[in-house]
């Protein structure tokens, strides 16, 4: 399996597409823009019309953009992965969506013979260019096996977390539930200690050598310390994106979080007023509240 195709050349797909031709893939890619096109030929990637022309090419496919509508549209669209992907190829949706649009996509393509490896990601900009993304993969089983080789290109900790697809997308609104209560964890405690006059430096050490510290605080903090919101790969409106999948999953199934509920509320009041701020820019709503900053 030496063809692979990437559709979607942001944050992630970027460096997941540097790292699958670094290793030796020949790998084809689609994005919408023309800039981001560019850089994935100069950096040797093949880059293509359209989604069908990735398909045709490609053994396996990643679908890695923002949200549902936009998986479905790659897959089943006009020029999407339906019409050329070959019997006996994968379609790998690693873009965070809904586990119930994973098992129609699964309905929808299961007479064609592609098969469906479900399988969102954690560890950002970062964890994407280096290769160290955290991997939920769900599916066939014998189609998991075939696809690990190409996995580890790109991920650090690959979990196989059940045979059928979304319950990867299910482990990923979990996770990302639990994000989004340490990051309005972490704003409230740097603004209230810098309004009762500690040091938002003093701030991050203790809480960097307590019980409480976490690599998520440790790349959030010296964002905020530095007044750094933009550009460090991880929108307020694609977290806002995965805390309605979360609570929506939570409704589904009649499970209560109340903490989670608010983390939304407040990803969505940033995303309202900072909508171009990464997810640390959420700090700002409560630094105007009360008259501070959090700053070296």
């Amino acid at each position: 399996m030496k063809n692979i195709g990437i559709i979607g050349l942001g944050n992630m797909g970027m460096g997941m597409a540097k790292n699958l031709l670094t290793a030796g893939y020949h790998v084809y890619g689609f994005n919408r823009s023309k800039e981001k096109l560019e850089t994935f030929s100069r950096l040797g990637g093949q880059a293509t019309e359209n989604c069908a022309m990735v398909g045709k090419h490609a053994d396996l496919v990643f679908i890695m953009v923002v949200n549902e509508e936009q998986v479905f549209d790659v897959v089943f669209g006009e020029n999407g992965l339906i019409e050329s992907m070959k019997p006996g190829s994968i379609l790998v949706v690693s873009a965070t969506i809904n586990s119930s649009a994973v098992r129609r996509i699964e309905e929808r393509i299961k007479t064609t013979g592609i098969c469906l490896i479900d399988s969102p990601v954690s560890g950002g900009k970062k964890g994407a260019d280096a290769g160290e993304l955290t991997l939920m993969v769900s599916g066939d089983r014998n189609t998991y096996y075939k696809v690990q080789e190409v996995f580890q290109t790109i991920g650090k900790n690959i979990f196989y977390v059940g045979e059928q697809p979304g319950m990867g997308q299910i482990t990923k609104a979990c996770l990302q539930g639990l994000v989004g209560c340490i990051y309005t964890g972490i704003f409230e405690s740097l603004v209230l200690g810098v309004k009762a006059g500690v040091s938002a430096e003093t701030l991050y050490s203790v809480i960097g050598a307590s019980v409480a510290n976490n690599p998520l605080f440790q790349g959030t903090v010296p964002a905020i310390l530095d007044r750094k919101f933009e550009g460090t790969g991880s929108n307020i409106g694609n977290t806002y994106k995965d805390l309605s999948i979360t609570m929506d999953l939570a409704e589904e199934c009649g499970v209560p979080m109340m903490t989670t509920s608010v983390a939304k509320q407040i990803f969505q009041a940033g995303m309202t007023k900072f909508p171009k701020n990464d997810n640390q820019g959420l700090i700002k709503l409560l630094e105007d509240i009360v008259g501070i900053e959090v700053k070296r």
